[in-house]
């Protein structure tokens, strides 16, 4: 069965159906939208700025060259959320994917995130990688914890190696999981130690 066989899913989160399904060159304007509506506090720290249609259509492109693999997930209003893996073109990391969630406001703590980051994390594992990683701001707490949850664990801080949309510097977080080890079974959080 391929990638494209198993999508769209539909699940139901507060009452709402909510639609699963691979990202396309069709959903690009949708997710320009859903950037746009969100808060600044959110759009402060993403990794890429979503809401430039020319770094939407590199994102596009990397899906169709297969550098990236995205999952879309829409309710009767529009785009809700997302969840990608992006491969490196390097060969010594061929293996390795960066993970990217992200879920509107009306759906946090309802479960959509958590369903996404499992689809890609099965995506990831079909696609052969080894290694996923995930990058986020050392003041990102709640997205530390959340990927804590997920079993992924701190490797590096770089000091101000970023800068946010309004040119503070920012230490960097980089997290790592094995992906071989990671299993579907998330109903409890891990313990952290």
């Amino acid at each position: 069965m391929t990638i494209e066989d198993q999508y769209p899913q539909n699940i139901t989160l507060d009452d709402a159906d909510i639609e699963v399904r691979i990202m396309t060159a069709d959903d690009r304007n949708a997710v320009l939208e859903f950037a746009r509506a969100l808060p600044e506090e959110d759009l402060l720290f993403l990794r890429i700025d979503l809401t430039d249609p020319d770094v939407v259509d590199e994102w596009v492109a990397n899906i169709e060259s297969g550098h990236s693999t995205s999952l879309v997930a829409y309710d009767n209003e529009g785009l809700v959320g997302y969840a990608s893996v992006h491969k490196t073109k390097a060969r010594w990391t061929r293996k390795v994917g960066e993970i990217r969630v992200n879920v509107g406001g009306k759906y946090r703590s309802k479960g959509l995130g958590k369903f996404l980051t499992n689809r890609i994390f099965d995506l990831a594992r079909e696609e052969g990688l080894k290694k996923l990683m995930g990058n986020m701001t050392t003041d990102q707490r709640s997205a530390q914890a959340a990927f804590r949850r997920l079993g992924f664990v701190p490797e590096a801080v770089l000091a101000d190696y970023i800068e946010d949309r309004s040119g503070t510097p920012r230490d960097l977080l980089i997290m790592s999981y094995d992906i071989d080890g990671h299993s579907d079974q998330l109903t409890e959080p891990a313990k952290l130690g």
